[in-house]
């Protein structure tokens, strides 16, 4: 099918390629379909982009790339929710706050967004109780200098 993207202009996307979040993504539960699109070519960074509303984009990335001892529990909910079974299912993004210049970026490591590979779910999780922010420096080394 073909979408309409924030970044890339009208794209064709499988229909297995779109991921469902059954309650939406906090702040838009009107969402429910996305897919994720490479945004750079080494693909360290993706765009979860919206299948219905082309303005809808977020940047997103690996959070364990850049931040390698970033570690949770899902709570039973969201196993359920995203009706997982095995941790390969397993993927997880963070979502970026896209700042001028680049090396201000800040990654939200209090929300992960876990999508379950196999089935295609995918749910936005608030961590309650845990040390992460909204805004973490993903290039802590270059805004030192």
């Amino acid at each position: 099918m073909k979408i309409e993207t924030k970044y890339h202009g009208v794209m064709e996307v499988s229909e297995q390629d779109v991921v469902t979040f059954p309650n939406g993504i906090p702040g838009f539960n009107e969402e429910k379909q996305f897919t994720v699109i490479p945004f750079s070519e080494d693909g360290v960074f993706q765009i979860l982009q919206s299948v219905s509303t082309s303005e809808l984009g977020f940047v997103i990335t690996n959070p364990f790339a850049f931040f390698p001892d970033y570690d949770f529990k899902l709570e039973n909910q969201a196993v359920e929710a995203l009706e997982l079974n095995a941790p390969e299912e397993v993927d997880v993004f963070t979502v970026l706050t896209v700042q001028e210049p680049f090396t201000r970026t800040t990654a939200n490591l209090q929300a992960p967004v876990v999508i379950n590979g196999m089935k295609k779910l995918g749910k936005q999780v608030i961590l309650s109780g845990s040390p992460y922010l909204t805004k973490h420096k993903l290039f802590q080394e270059a805004e030192a200098k």
